[in-house]
């Protein structure tokens, strides 16, 4: 259910719209020169400013690096609800090398046979379970229907929370 809604403002409002559009719950906006015409593809003379949310989540499991990644593919994360760890997606993006070296490093020091999360294990192939000790904060854009997370990507590590601590912030 998109809603487009169509507004002009002038540049030195930019960041209080965009900041009120997020208030709103909007996926973001798009900016462009007044003179400017529609033209397929990108440019400078649209723009668009996404609106972004994020959090901290228990990191519950790993995936298998594929291609030429070394390290691992994805983080596993969840966060408690009723003390149960609720998986809430995977993580592939915003590591670099090592990042990734590091974060496995640790990851393999907590690997467990079975998962952490409640109820049927989220992801079966190439998977490694870790005891949920890790607390990572996340980027993403919004929650999916089914309580997933829409374009994650990570920030860094929390070590100022106890996993415990980690329950679901946003609706």
């Amino acid at each position: 259910n998109a809603t487009i809604e169509l507004v002009a403002y002038r540049a030195e409002f930019g960041e209080a719209f965009l900041e009120e559009a997020c208030e709103k719950g909007w996926e973001g906006v798009i900016a462009k020169r007044a003179s400017s015409a529609y033209v397929p593809g990108r440019s400078k003379e649209w723009l668009k400013f996404k609106c972004s949310k994020e959090q901290e989540f228990v990191v519950g499991g790993f995936t298998d690096p594929q291609g030429a990644r070394t390290g691992f593919g994805a983080l596993l994360i969840g966060y408690y609800e009723d003390g149960k760890l609720r998986y809430a997606g995977k993580v592939g993006t915003g590591y670099n090398t090592a990042l990734l070296a590091m974060l496995h490093a640790q990851l393999t020091k907590l690997e467990q046979e079975t998962s952490p999360f409640e109820g049927d294990p989220p992801v079966r192939k190439a998977v490694h379970w870790v005891r949920p000790e890790i607390v990572v904060q996340i980027g993403f854009s919004e929650w999916t229907r089914d309580g997933r997370l829409r374009h994650p990507r990570f920030l860094g590590i929390r070590d100022d929370k106890s996993p415990h601590q980690v329950v679901r912030e946003q609706a």
